[in-house]
């Protein structure tokens, strides 16, 4: 599908892909905070590449260096079951180098960033340690259905079953995922208004709404919502369109819900019900045009995350010169059609 209204603002590919090939050699000072999730932060880069078509910029003694630093942060600790990658290497001291230790373990922020980024740079996963890591994943699942992001010290809530079913869907193995549990815990978490929250009886979200939707998808069980809760879910998501889309009622538009409400609609057959181009006109509204990147509001600084997700939002309404997005792994259908070569190889 090609966007066929009126463009007023063009986008600029060169100068996005300059602006995110940044972040893969270091981070902005404003960013520090974020130094313990550099791993998130090299996905959002690499996969922004991706949908631009501009991988290439990368260069190939660059890939292989990425994809070596991405295998250097894989744990494999079958002791603690804590198997998987880690968010980056801060927490990796001259005294616990290559040995397991306290707190050097993996977290599914890290495990599903780091295996979308090896898939999208064509890596084949043969050292990724597979069972290990489904091993690990399988004892993250709470009672409740819902999984924690780490064995200790995380949250637990919808973004974690999300993480956790794309894992599964990555390594295609479900033996870490109770998928009874999971599809409960997201009927669990059906609000009044047929949005979706990040766990019970908490207020409904667009991208908890998006984490469990792109959930049920990838596990095959979209079918277990009635007939009415499918219909008041699209509707709650149709209702967060103002120019942009909002996370919730009431809340400014925010460039990330572009994808994040665009998204869950795709999956869902209502993305066509949108107003492409009052999306789109919101998205272009917080480009940068000098350095590149797109910011969550306008006249805001821009930053990789909004970069990624304004991109992966055009990408939706078929924006001229991007890769189509897979709704549900959020990696480009070029990536996902490597992922499923080399599963092939795994049979």
């Amino acid at each position: 599908m090609n966007c066929n209204y009126n463009r007023k603002i063009s986008l600029k590919h060169n100068l996005h892909a300059k602006y995110l090939l940044r972040f893969l050699d270091a981070l902005p000072s404003s960013l520090i905070s974020c130094d313990t999730t550099r791993m998130t932060i090299a996905y959002f880069a690499i996969s922004g590449l991706d949908v631009l078509n501009a991988l290439d910029i990368i260069g190939e003694e660059r890939r292989q260096n990425i994809i070596q630093w991405i295998y250097s942060l894989q744990v494999v600790n079958d002791d603690e079951l804590v198997s998987g990658f880690q968010g980056s290497s801060t927490v990796n001291t001259i005294h616990n180098r290559n040995q397991n230790a306290q707190y050097k373990w993996s977290h599914l922020a890290g495990t599903y960033c780091g295996l979308c980024s090896l898939v999208i740079l064509g890596d084949d996963l043969s050292k990724v340690n597979r069972k290990a890591i489904t091993r690990s994943l399988k004892t993250l699942q709470l009672p409740n259905g819902c999984y924690t992001g780490a064995k200790d010290g995380t949250e637990n809530d919808m973004r974690f079953l999300f993480i956790a079913a794309s894992i599964s869907y990555l390594l295609n193995d479900w033996s870490g995922m109770d998928i009874e549990k999971s599809v409960s815990f997201v009927k669990d978490s059906i609000s009044y208004d047929y949005g979706i929250g990040q766990g019970p009886e908490l207020e409904a979200h667009g991208g908890s709404t998006y984490c469990a939707v792109a959930t049920l998808a990838l596990c095959n069980r979209l079918h277990s919502l009635t007939d009415a809760q499918l219909a008041g879910l699209r509707r709650w998501l149709l209702n967060r369109q103002i120019d942009g889309f909002q996370g919730r009622p009431n809340k400014p538009v925010d460039t990330c819900y572009s994808f994040w409400i665009g998204a869950a609609l795709k999956i869902l057959g209502a993305f066509e019900l949108t107003d492409f181009e009052q999306n789109r006109n919101y998205v272009m509204s917080t480009q940068n045009d000098v350095i590149g990147g797109f910011s969550k509001w306008v006249d805001s600084m821009s930053d990789p995350l909004h970069t990624y997700m304004g991109l992966a939002g055009l990408s939706l309404i078929g924006e001229n010169g991007l890769r189509e997005v897979v709704p549900t792994l959020n990696i480009t259908f070029r990536a996902y059609e490597h992922l499923k070569f080399v599963q092939k190889q795994w049979l």
